[in-house]
């Protein structure tokens, strides 16, 4: 009895993992909010999928961090956003590691400010590091500081806990009706300023 539930919630995660890899992919190519200014571009909700998945498990933040920059490829982005895209496996695992070893740990603003942070910082370095390769064509340095510290690497700071936030409240009702054996519930109003 026990194998067979087992199997079960191996199916359960496989199956949520294959939805948000398809919403992961969907998302570039319908989303009606996508800023494109070489080599920055904001798609809002983009990293949603990602971020369930790093509530889940830290394998199915892998699949779904991987399997998402595929949409971007199809959708037809610049090269340097399917790379940017790539790098999101570095936060989402990180991420999930961390959520694996404190579950509770966004059910304070206390501990939840500093972790959304800490994911979105290691987020914007990624992708400045791949912008900065791509970039570095003769471009003056202000040009630099403008285009890819400010708009790519503030600019994913922003859009990743905007993301982050939406992510959120979309797992809080989501974890009630997905039953699967999760790294994190986050209980919104349960732990007020703890």
């Amino acid at each position: 009895m026990n194998n067979n539930n087992n199997n079960t919630s191996k199916v359960r995660i496989m199956t949520t993992a294959a939805l948000l890899s398809a919403v992961g992919i969907l998302i570039p190519l319908i989303s009606p909010i996508k800023i494109q200014i070489e080599p920055a571009s904001f798609t809002l909700a983009s990293h949603v999928p990602i971020i369930i998945a790093m509530f889940i498990s830290p394998a199915v933040a892998a699949v779904v961090a991987l399997v998402t920059s595929f949409g971007f490829l199809i959708a037809g982005f610049l090269p340097v956003v399917v790379f940017r895209a790539l790098t999101h496996i570095v936060f989402a695992m990180i991420g999930a590691f961390i959520l694996k070893k404190n579950g509770n740990i966004l059910n304070s603003f206390k501990t939840a400010i500093p972790f959304v942070l800490l994911i979105t910082i290691i987020h914007a370095v990624c992708e400045v590091i791949v912008s900065s390769i791509f970039y570095f064509k003769g471009q003056s340095t202000s040009s630099f500081l403008v285009m890819v510290i400010g708009l790519v690497g503030l600019g994913t700071l922003v859009h990743g806990t905007i993301d982050f936030i939406i992510a959120a409240l979309v797992w809080v009702p989501l974890q009630k009706v997905v039953s699967l054996p999760v790294s994190t519930k986050i209980k919104l109003g349960v732990a007020k300023n703890s």
